[in-house]
């Protein structure tokens, strides 16, 4: 399938939706989990730090996760071509809804709009209490533990804090997924960028556009279980293929 007609379909479609993963942000300086030089790849016990329940039980546990966050390169990281292309996507009026499973808060840096994104996994830019749901800024969190509190508590129910993300073991919000859901089943092309699309359910979305009669064009570095069944499979960076492929979509 040609580059270029791949471009003609996102520019025709009646809606155009596109799910990111760790694979958009490597470009940004942001690792991934499960690539060759992924952070569970290269440290398997990492993962417990992802897992909601060694996190509630195990205080040492929260503390390297507290004294990690500190430390995420999300804090110094920027936008990418991918993120930029994604946003100038939705600019133009041709990117129906964004779902990322990214909690790094690029897509929004990049000028996506809130009311289009949905952030499935939750963000690193803020904290939830696990007791009361009281939600602020990473940043209050982060003075605290700077200051030396290396396990810091909620402040309103003194309850367990972590940031507003999806771990292990945690239920994704069923607002969101079903809106991503939604949109998926309504997508005449569904574009999935930097996934290994083994994660469910959000690994489940291009099914269900593919079932709703969309376009499935997957750009990944490497090979997915959706390959087989998608109308296009392209390879290469994120960020050089959508600055071209929305250029292309989008000229007049």
């Amino acid at each position: 399938m040609s580059f270029d007609e791949v471009a003609r379909w996102l520019r025709e479609s009646r809606s155009n939706v596109a799910l990111t993963g760790a694979g958009v942000s490597t470009e940004s300086g942001i690792p991934d989990f499960r690539g060759p030089n992924g952070i569970w790849t290269r440290d398997p016990t990492s993962e417990r730090l992802s897992n909601i329940g060694y996190y509630i039980a195990n205080p040492e546990i929260r503390r390297e996760s507290w004294r990690r966050r500190l430390d995420h390169p999300a804090w110094g990281a920027t936008p990418n071509a991918a993120h930029r292309a994604l946003a100038a996507l939705e600019a133009a009026g041709r990117l129906e809804l964004l779902v990322t499973q990214n909690i790094d808060g690029l897509h929004l840096a990049a000028g996506s709009s809130a009311e289009r994104l949905v952030e499935i996994h939750g963000t690193i830019r803020d904290t939830a209490c696990l007791g009361c749901g009281d939600r602020r800024p990473m940043r209050e969190t982060l003075a605290r533990v700077r200051a030396g509190e290396e396990d810091p508590p909620c402040e309103r129910c003194g309850g367990i804090l972590k940031s507003a993300t999806v771990s292990f073991g945690q239920n994704l919000d069923s607002e969101l997924l079903a809106r991503a859901e939604e949109a998926a089943a309504s997508a005449g092309l569904f574009l999935a960028v930097g996934t290994s699309l083994t994660v469910h359910p959000v690994a489940r979305l291009p099914e269900i556009a593919l079932d709703a009669g969309a376009r499935l064009v997957i750009l990944n570095a490497e090979p997915t279980p959706l390959d087989g069944l998608a109308h296009a499979v392209l390879r290469g960076e994120a960020g050089a293929m959508l600055t071209e492929l929305v250029a292309a979509a989008t000229a007049e």
